[in-house]
């Protein structure tokens, strides 16, 4: 069990996505409780890693009941204050994958969430978006999330995240926060839930069957799987997702087979990429010591 107070110049999400692609791998199963920023505008939130990294490492075999992620409480930049307890097992092998067809949306789920500022500012966010999504899919619902005291961290703020779900269960994720305080303009609660809305929706246009902000954790746990062949579909890869194929040469010296799929009648949106690989049949090598 571990527990850690982060910089608050970056959000917790940051810590989470390095403890992501660790924590299978670990002698004992990991405990965490990690302090400070949890929702902020440069890292992924610890409400979009909840809602799209776990299903994703469930994919590949990780799972049980001591897989989990909390929010305690909640801490917008620049005092942070916030709290979350993340807790995952470990696991000897990695399956292998073959995530080829990320399916239609099914529905859309979100959470807006408020602190130290009027509860209504959550409930604007919520009209501002259904105005944009309710146009294509009936299935929404956002939840409102307002912290009260001492679970409200230390400075005010309000922000959004939207998680669409696929028939075959794959999620990708979109998130938008207000400026911290004290910094840059004041913003409107109805452009945060309007121009959230925009981001998931060019992030359904990209498509694929793991969003943006994870692609490089399922290259990672492709790469570290059995050797056996696993595939996954991706939208356009992001410039850091470029950068970690390299790094993934140079340490495993292992290449990813590419094929583009433009869109075509099925696949609709931005044009795909089938990214293949054989895993280097990495194991876990710590042995319990009775």
């Amino acid at each position: 069990s571990v527990e850690h107070d982060c910089s608050v110049l970056r959000s917790i999400g940051y810590y989470l996505e390095s403890l992501l692609c660790l924590a299978p791998f670990m002698k004992h199963p990991l405990r965490i409780v990690l302090r400070g920023v949890t929702n902020d505008q440069t890292d992924p939130s610890v409400d979009v890693l909840k809602a799209t990294a776990l299903p994703l490492l469930k994919q590949f075999g990780i799972d049980g009941e001591s897989f989990e992620l909390k929010i305690v409480r909640r801490g917008m930049p620049p005092g942070g204050g916030g709290e979350v307890f993340f807790s995952c097992p470990v696991r000897k092998v990695l399956k292998p994958i073959q995530l080829t067809d990320p399916g239609k949306i099914k529905r859309i789920r979100g959470m807006a969430y408020s602190v130290r500022v009027s509860p209504q500012m959550a409930n604007r966010i919520v009209d501002s978006a259904r105005s944009i999504l309710n146009k294509f899919i009936p299935d929404i619902y956002i939840y409102t999330d307002h912290m009260k005291g001492v679970n409200s961290g230390k400075s005010p703020g309000f922000g959004l995240s939207l998680v669409a779900e696929t028939t075959n269960g794959t999620f990708l994720s979109a998130e938008l926060a207000s400026n911290p305080q004290g910094q840059g303009t004041a913003v409107l609660p109805e452009d945060v839930g309007r121009n959230c809305a925009r981001l998931l929706l060019e992030e359904i246009y990209r498509g694929g069957c793991v969003d943006s902000t994870n692609q490089s954790l399922a290259l990672l746990l492709m790469t570290l799987g059995q050797q056996d062949v696993s595939k996954v579909l991706l939208g356009p890869l992001s410039p850091y997702t470029i950068e970690f194929l390299r790094h993934l040469k140079s340490f495993f010296q292992i290449m990813f087979k590419i094929e583009t799929r433009p869109c075509g009648e099925e696949l609709k949106g931005g044009d795909k990429v089938l990214m293949t690989c054989v895993g280097i049949g990495f194991s876990n090598l710590s042995k319990t010591l009775k």
